[in-house]
């Protein structure tokens, strides 16, 4: 499901500090769904070890970097930073989420076809979707998109209790589209 990388600097790679590192990076991949990527850079420098981790997964990067006189508390001192990194983002995802509408709506889209379209035919309905929206605000609902892989998000704006939709632009930043009924 997810890799893991070592690599060493100026370091002697032995098998023992490559499987103690992956063990020890390993037990976050329970904290994310889908596929995940975590680099970990051992390194040395005089008498000084320093371990870099970097990981990658659901669009959010969390990065590590400890220095000390030994490379296994090195190695557990980065992984204990990248815990505390994933309950920070974990209880912020939580705090975001809004209480005060407490229904969810479930909607539905479809994707047209043109192929075959000419003067008297009309597009056909190639695929539907059901998306469930859930009450978030617009900041709960930009991070959420930023862990998911699609490219839009529908929800239901906890301030004006309005149906929503957040979604990626070309030129790297977001758009919002609040529907008037």
């Amino acid at each position: 499901m997810g890799e893991v990388t070592v690599t060493f600097r100026h370091l002697e790679a032995t098998n023992a500090l490559r499987e103690y590192a992956i063990e020890k990076v390993s037990k976050v991949k329970k904290y994310f769904d889908g596929p995940q990527e975590i680099n970990v850079v051992l390194s040395s420098e005089k008498h000084r070890y320093t371990v870099e981790i970097t990981l990658t997964a659901n669009r959010a990067v969390i990065n590590a970097k400890e220095e000390t006189d030994d490379m296994y508390s090195a190695i557990d001192l980065a992984v204990d930073k990248v815990y505390r990194q994933i309950k920070r983002h974990k209880e912020k995802l939580k705090h975001h989420k809004s209480h005060a509408i407490p229904q969810e709506i479930t909607s539905r889209y479809n994707i047209l076809s043109s192929r075959g379209v000419g003067e008297d035919q009309l597009p056909t309905i190639i695929k539907t979707e059901q998306v469930l929206a859930k009450p978030m605000s617009i900041e709960e609902a930009l991070m959420q998109l930023k862990l998911v892989t699609s490219e839009f998000l529908v929800f239901i704006n906890a301030s004006s209790g309005k149906i929503n939709v957040i979604y990626h632009r070309k030129d790297g930043d977001y758009g919002l589209i609040e529907p008037e009924v």
